[in-house]
C-alpha cells in the first residue's frame, strides 16, 4: 500500500529546482533522495512534511499519515533545550504531560549517555545533537521519517548505531534519507531517487547500482536524442530538395509536401530530449608543488596526549613518503585530531621544538584544513579570503571563485551565509593556490556533496598527493587511501585491509 504519490510536483526557488516529479512510496520503502548542494533536496522534504508548498503538483498521502523529520541543522527553539525536554517539544502537549517516559525510551533507544541529559543542546557536539534530533523525529512513532544529511557529525561508530537503529524500525515505517554518504545509502535504501530540474529518475536499487541504471538510462535517452536529431536533419534535407524542384517546376502539391516535411522535422525537433547534463555546483582543483625530500614527515616514538598532558597512544619509527595518502582511523575519542595537531606543531616549528619527535623534512609546504573550515574564519568573504593571502589580482580571484560554484553575488557576502558545500569548495581554492607537497585534511568531505567528493577523489590521485587525512566517510577512503593506520588502545598500527576496521568501529555502540 502506497504511503504517497506525487503527482507532477514541482518547485521553483528562483530557478526550477525540480518539475514534473512523479513518485509512489510503498509502506517500508527505504528511498534515498540524491542531489547535488542547492538541489532542492531539503525543500522537496518540507514539502513532503507539510511545512511548504509545492510550486505545482499534488500530493496523495495515506489517511492519517504521521510524518517527521530530523532536519539537517539543529532548530534554533530547540538549541537551550536539554536533550529530554527537545524530545518532548515533539508531542502534543497532553502527551508530553503525561508520557514524559516516551522521550526517556527515545533517548535510550539511540543510547544517550545520562551524563549528557541535562545540558542544553547547544553544548553537546555536533553528533549527539544529530542523536537527539532523530529521537525528536521519532518520538512520535511517525509512519514516514525523513532524514536530511543524518550521518552529518557522525563518526563510525554512531553511523553503525543508526545504521542499526533504522534497521529496527517498524517495517511498515518509510523512511527518505537525503544524504552525501554513498556507504551510507547503500547499507541503508533499496530505492533513489535522483532529484533534477527536469526528469528526475528513480530505481528500486540502493545508491551504487542505482548509479550504474542512471548512467545506462542516460546514454540510451543521448541515443534517443541523437537518433530523432538526426531524423528532424534528414526530413528538412528532404525538404529542401523538393521545395527546389516545386518552385522550379510551380507543383503547388510538392510545395505542400515540402512543408509537411518541415512541420515533422520541426515536431520532432520540439519533441525530442536531450540527456541530462548535470549542472556542476563549482569545481575542486588541487596542486602538487615538488620535494626532492623522500619522507615528509616522520615518527620517532612519539607520543600523542591530550592538551592536558595525559598520554593517548605513542607512535613510530614511521614515516610519510612522497605519495602515501594515510587515513588515519579509530574510535572517537582515541586522538585522530590530537595526533592532526601534533603534526600541525611539527611542522610549524623548528627542530628542536617540534612536538614528541615529529619532525616535517624542510622543503614541506602545508595545505591544512579542518572539519571545521577553521581556515575561512577571520575573513569576511570568499572575495577576502582569496585575496587576503594571494596577490593574483582581483579579476582572477573572480574567475577562480566562479569556477568554485561562487557568483558575483555570492563572492562578496558574509561567508557564514554561504552553504556547507560552497564553504568547503572556496577551503579547496584556499589550498590549492598555496602549491602545498602535503596535505593534513581533517574530515575533508564535510558539506561535500557526491560530485564534489569524487572530484576531490580524482585531484588527489591525479595529482599524487602526499597527505594525512581523517575521515569516517568509507567510501572515501576505499577509493583514495593507499595506507591504514589505526590506533588501538594505546599504540598506532598500520594494516593493510581498513574493512575489519570500518566493521570493528560500527559494532563498538553495543559495548
Amino acid at each position: 500500500m502506497a504511503q504517497l504519490a506525487l503527482n507532477a510536483l514541482a518547485f521553483t526557488r528562483g530557478i526550477p529546482l525540480f518539475e514534473g516529479l512523479n513518485l509512489t512510496l510503498e509502506r517500508g520503502a527505504r528511498l534515498g533522495l540524491v542531489a547535488a548542494n542547492g538541489r532542492g533536496k531539503t525543500s522537496l522534504l518540507h514539502i513532503l512534511l507539510g511545512d511548504e508548498e509545492p510550486s505545482a503538483g499534488q500530493i496523495t498521502r495515506a489517511r492519517g499519515l504521521r510524518t517527521a523529520l530530523m532536519p539537517q541543522m539543529l532548530p534554533a527553539a530547540l538549541a537551550g533545550l536539554n536533550p529530554h525536554a527537545a524530545v518532548l517539544a515533539a508531542l502534543d502537549s497532553d502527551a508530553a504531560e503525561n508520557e514524559s517516559w516516551r522521550a526517556d525510551i527515545a533517548l535510550d533507544d539511540v543510547q544517550m549517555p545520562a551524563d549528557l541529559r541535562s545540558l542544553p543542546l547547544h553544548e553537546l557536539s555536533g553528533g549527539w545533537q544529530r542523536m537527539v534530533l532523530l529521537a525528536h523525529a521519532t518520538v512520535s512513532e511517525p509512519d514516514l521519517l525523513l532524514l536530511d544529511e543524518p550521518t552529518n557529525h557522525l563518526d563510525l561508530t554512531r553511523i553503525g548505531a543508526l545504521q542499526d537503529y533504522l534497521a529496527a524500525l517498524p517495517r511498515a515505517t518509510a523512511v527518505i534519507i537525503a544524504s552525501h554518504d554513498r556507504a551510507f545509502l547503500d547499507a541503508t535504501t533499496n530505492q533513489t531517487l535522483f532529484l533534477r530540474p527536469q526528469r528526475s529518475q528513480d530505481f528500486a536499487l540502493a545508491y551504487s547500482p542505482a548509479c550504474a541504471a542512471l548512467e545506462l538510462a542516460d546514454e540510451a535517452e543521448g541515443r534517443r536524442f541523437d537518433n530523432e536529431m538526426r531524423k528532424a536533419k534528414d526530413l528538412r534535407k528532404q525538404a529542401a530538395k523538393l521545395k527546389n524542384v516545386g518552385i522550379n517546376s510551380g507543383s503547388d502539391l510538392l510545395l505542400t509536401k515540402t512543408k509537411q516535411l518541415q512541420e515533422r522535422a520541426a515536431k520532432l525537433e520540439e519533441q525530442a530530449r536531450p540527456a541530462h547534463l548535470e549542472r556542476s555546483a563549482g569545481t575542486i582543483k588541487l596542486s602538487n608543488s615538488g620535494t626532492h625530500a623522500k619522507a615528509l614527515v616522520s615518527f620517532d616514538r612519539a607520543e600523542i596526549a591530550t592538551p592536558d598532558g595525559r598520554i593517548l597512544f605513542k607512535l613510530g619509527p614511521l614515516w610519510i613518503e612522497r605519495g602515501d595518502r594515510v587515513v588515519v582511523l579509530g574510535p572517537n575519542g582515541a586522538g585522530k585530531t590530537q595526533l592532526v595537531n601534533a603534526v600541525l606543531r611539527a611542522i610549524h616549528a623548528s627542530a628542536d621544538d617540534a612536538p614528541g619527535k615529529i619532525r616535517a623534512a624542510a622543503s614541506l609546504v602545508l595545505g591544512h584544513s579542518d572539519q571545521e573550515l577553521g581556515q575561512l574564519s577571520g575573513f569576511k568573504t570568499a572575495m577576502e579570503a582569496i585575496t587576503h593571502n594571494f596577490a593574483i589580482g582581483d579579476q582572477r580571484v573572480r574567475g577562480l571563485l566562479a569556477s568554485a560554484g561562487m557568483n558575483i553575488e555570492m563572492q562578496t557576502m558574509p561567508i557564514a551565509k554561504l552553504s556547507g558545500g560552497q564553504r568547503a569548495r572556496l577551503a579547496m581554492l584556499q589550498l590549492r593556490l598555496a602549491y602545498p607537497n602535503f596535505y593534513l585534511l581533517d574530515e575533508p568531505t564535510n558539506h561535500l556533496d557526491i560530485e564534489g567528493q569524487e572530484t576531490l577523489e580524482t585531484e588527489l590521485l591525479e595529482q599524487g598527493a602526499t597527505c594525512l587525512l581523517v575521515s569516517h566517510d568509507r567510501t572515501f577512503i576505499r577509493n583514495v587511501a593507499t595506507r591504514i593506520w589505526v590506533i588501538e588502545g594505546r599504540r598506532l598500527v598500520e594494516v593493510d585491509d581498513p574493512e575489519p576496521v570500518f566493521e570493528t568501529l560500527m559494532a563498538n555502540h553495543d559495548g
